[in-house]
């Protein structure tokens, strides 16, 4: 049976907090609790970067290649209200109970954790350093029949300032599978 994916499950996210080291300007990223997010839709992300040949010798002599990550959109059901105040940097006012969204809020990275389990070895995926943007607002009155509405985040994702690293990844049986939602995964 050949490779497929389908099923889109087990959504995580943790803020990831970047601290800089003031005498040697190296950069730490740590990451916080790993949440849910429920009501995954799809997940769709492009590589970003290029394929520069250098031609010498009457040919492609030698090829650069750039990773700048990977840019796309998230969809579901909705955005969870922790994802809008600790992630998009919104209040939630104590007394009305409103979230407030303010033009000087400011986002914070996440990591973002899924898998597929129609892949037959259930591949589990890890992106780093992900930027969201603010979603969109869209509904539709209903008719005879109703049409869920749902929420597409558009995502960024680059490499960690520390160390390069964009995404892992873990087939099930790997030693990383059994905890990859406990901790954001590390690199050794």
């Amino acid at each position: 049976m050949g490779k497929v994916k389908f099923g889109l499950s087990n959504v995580h996210y943790a803020i990831v907090t970047e601290t800089t080291d003031e005498s040697t300007g190296e950069v730490t990223s740590t990451y916080g609790t790993v949440k849910p997010w429920k009501g995954a839709v799809s997940i769709n992300l492009d590589p970003q970067g290029d394929n520069e040949p250098f031609h010498a010798d009457n040919g492609v002599y030698y090829t650069t290649d750039t990773n700048n990550g990977y840019a796309g959109d998230f969809e579901s059901a909705e955005v969870p209200e922790d994802v809008e105040t600790s992630v998009y940097g919104q209040t939630k006012d104590a007394t009305s109970g409103m979230i407030v969204e303010k033009a000087s809020d400011v986002k914070k990275y996440i990591a973002l954790l899924f898998e597929f389990d129609g892949d037959p070895s259930k591949r589990r995926f890890c992106f780093y350093r992900c930027r969201l943007q603010r979603h969109s607002i869209a509904s539709q009155t209903t008719s005879d029949t109703t049409t869920v509405g749902t929420d597409t985040v558009n995502i960024t994702v680059t490499p960690r300032p520390d160390d390069e690293v964009v995404k892992s990844f873990a087939d099930q049986g790997a030693t990383a599978y059994a905890n990859w939602y406990n901790a954001v995964p590390a690199i050794a």
